[in-house]
């Protein structure tokens, strides 16, 4: 058996593994167990290599039909790992392959020459368990990204969601203590770590995600025009829009009980109202996939609510586009890519004023935040936005201007400063045993 590196050798980082092992980057956000995440690690990855870092990226194989490995982009790698059956593992049932999994990771580096990788950067708490295990293997720092945690969430859950068991809280905590560095996406994310699971503040970071500005861009009037024209919406529609999965954790129903109360108030505005719900059920919204299209009959408001199936970055970028405002009405989210995204469109969101929301959007400048989830108060929020040309415009100008505090190329790079300082700590680290 090879001895592992020395963590005191010093070298740049070259070579990074980074770990999402119950979802994979490849997977098309909004359904299952694909979100924000998916896209935070394969556009933290594409931009590493950019900068001349090779990202190695493993994932559980869902599917026997995957190949072992897939080019994502120049410079990184998406390694199916084979942890488990293909298909119908819940996530809660994923620690139990945790072994597997990580046998195959060690395994897959222990080919290459020695030092191949020079860090590892894991995402959620499971991969941080890999991540911990392959840190100690291969002598090379651990940072680690969180994306939520369970004491936060079972803070805040709607209700009849399913509180996250203890052994994830267990399992966080370790991998809190094993990590050389911890990224938080906000300040807010960073004292939670801090006050709810003790971690060591000279070893957290804050580094926001980002927005690709490529996809998610600024149109012109006839461009948004085109956009609604081809999503069959009206030229003159109330587009609210919900993007993301569907699941308690994310509200939707908060958003059609909100309409339903809107409409009450203001039943002239139901002709040209649209509610397009843009994603699919996920987590303890599988146990109910119809579960909202029978809200929306029981609340009278089918006739304005649209279920659309997940959609390509791009697309989502014109659903973007198309809508009047985009509404984020979560109970709880470590960033908001949803908030990010729409306001670099140049479309105002209204916002639960929770978690990395009220980092994302400023509120009466971007968008709206509101401070509750009773659907009373988002029907005013969203009638301030929808009755007034006046203040949609000033939104919209402050959308834009607060999408510009958020670039993945700004986040590889400060992220790859984290990579560096992780690799000081653990030489020093070294130096005193």
């Amino acid at each position: 058996m090879r001895e592992p590196v020395s963590p005191d050798v010093a070298r740049p980082v070259r070579r990074l593994a980074m770990i999402s092992l119950h979802t994979s980057p490849l997977d098309q956000p909004g359904t299952g167990d694909a979100g924000g995440m998916n896209v935070y690690v394969i556009e933290l990855a594409r931009r590493l290599a950019r900068q001349g870092i090779e990202v190695d990226v493993f994932t559980r194989a869902t599917s026997s039909a995957l190949p072992p490995v897939v080019e994502a982009a120049d410079g990184v790698l998406v390694r199916h790992v084979h942890a488990g059956p293909y298909e119908g593992l819940a996530k809660d049932a994923l620690p139990g392959q945790l072994c597997v999994f990580a046998r195959e990771v060690l395994r897959t580096e222990a080919v290459q020459p020695r030092g191949h990788y020079d860090a590892v950067h894991s995402h959620y708490w499971l991969s941080g368990q890999v991540g911990a295990l392959a840190r100690d293997r291969w002598g090379v720092p651990l940072v680690h990204t969180m994306h939520t945690m369970a004491r936060v969430k079972n803070e805040s859950l709607a209700e009849g969601d399913t509180p996250e068991p203890e052994a994830r809280v267990i399992g966080e905590q370790q991998v809190v203590e094993a990590a050389d560095v911890l990224v938080a996406n906000t300040d807010l994310e960073a004292k939670q770590l801090i006050n709810l699971y003790d971690a060591d503040p000279g070893r957290v970071e804050v580094v926001h995600p980002g927005v690709d500005t490529e996809v998610f861009s600024p149109l012109t009037a006839d461009e948004r025009a085109l956009a609604r024209l081809r999503r069959d919406l009206p030229p003159d529609a109330l587009v609210l829009l919900f993007a993301g999965r569907i699941q308690p954790l994310k509200a939707p129903d908060v958003l059609l009980r909100a309409v339903a109360e809107l409409l009450q108030r203001r039943p002239e505005l139901r002709p040209r109202l649209v509610v397009p719900i843009v994603g699919g059920p996920s987590g303890s919204g599988l146990e109910r996939p119809t579960a909202l299209a029978a809200l929306a009959a029981e609340l009278g408001i089918d006739d304005v609510v649209r279920f659309v199936p997940p959609v390509p970055q791009h697309e989502l970028a014109g659903w973007y586009a198309a809508a009047t405002l985009v509404a984020v009405p979560s109970y709880n989210e470590s960033f908001g890519l949803v908030a990010a995204e729409a306001q670099a469109t140049g479309t105002p969101v209204v916002a639960a004023a929770v978690g990395g929301l009220t980092t994302v959007v400023r509120h009466n400048h971007s968008g709206l935040l509101v401070d509750t989830h009773d659907p009373r108060d988002w029907a005013l929020a969203l009638e301030r936005v929808v009755a007034d040309p006046l203040v949609r415009e000033r939104l919209a100008g402050g959308a834009l201007a607060q999408s510009q505090h958020f670039s993945w190329d700004a986040t590889a790079a400060q992220t790859l400063a984290v990579y560096e300082r992780a690799h000081a700590l653990m030489r020093t680290e070294g130096a005193h045993r």
